[in-house]
Order: structure tokens, then C-alpha cells, then sequence
């Protein structure tokens, strides 16, 4: 069921993201300066921005713990979507990453 769940909140964490960014690009073109001002405009874009930024930092040193104590298959995958799409991509997809290396490992009964 975690899987599903973290499948699902993939999808739409690319979905909603790009929903909106598409709306900028189609409104103001490949703007990235006016993109990057945007994200700064005022105290409350800034604190999203900031909020999104420390949680980011958050879940990369998550995966480098994590990728330390399992074996994660394609980990880096990961960091690549919270660059590519953003945290409400690259956090589900570690999740769901970590579900299938945690579901692989031998269990403590069977040793």
C-alpha cells in the first residue's frame, strides 16, 4: 500500500509543479531571470522558496544515510528529480526507492 501511496504522490508532484510553470513559460517565454526573480519577489515567495530549498537539503542527507544503510537501487534518480521537477517529486520517489530496497532485503526470521 506505501508503494502505491508514494507512486501516486509521484505522479502529481510532477504534475501539479508543471502545471504551473507551464502557465509561466507560456505567459513570459524561457525567462529564467524573471523566473529566479519571481521566486524571490517578496517575503512570502522567499519563504517558500527558502522552506523548499532547506527541505531539499533535508532530503539529500537523508538519502545519503539511507543509501549508507541499504543497498537503494538508483538513488541518484532521486537527486536528479529534485533539480529536474522538485522536492514534491524527488522526496516520493526516494520514498518508493527505499519501500522496494527495504522489501528486498532478507528478513530476521529467515536468518
Amino acid at each position: 500500500m506505501k508503494k502505491i501511496i508514494y507512486a501516486v504522490l509521484c505522479v502529481i508532484g510532477i504534475v501539479l509543479p508543471y502545471y504551473f510553470i507551464f502557465f509561466f513559460f507560456q505567459e513570459n517565454g524561457l525567462d529564467m531571470a524573471l523566473f529566479v526573480n519571481q521566486m524571490f519577489a517578496n517575503s512570502f515567495a522567499r519563504s517558500f522558496s527558502m522552506d523548499l530549498l532547506v527541505a531539499s537539503l533535508g532530503l539529500w542527507a537523508l538519502i545519503y544515510f539511507e543509501t549508507r544503510q541499504r543497498k537503494i537501487r538508483f538513488w541518484w534518480v532521486s537527486v536528479v528529480a529534485n533539480f529536474a521537477v522538485g522536492l514534491s517529486l524527488a522526496l516520493p520517489l526516494f520514498l518508493l526507492l527505499r519501500e522496494f530496497a527495504v522489501e528486498a532485503e532478507p528478513s530476521v526470521d529467515s536468518v
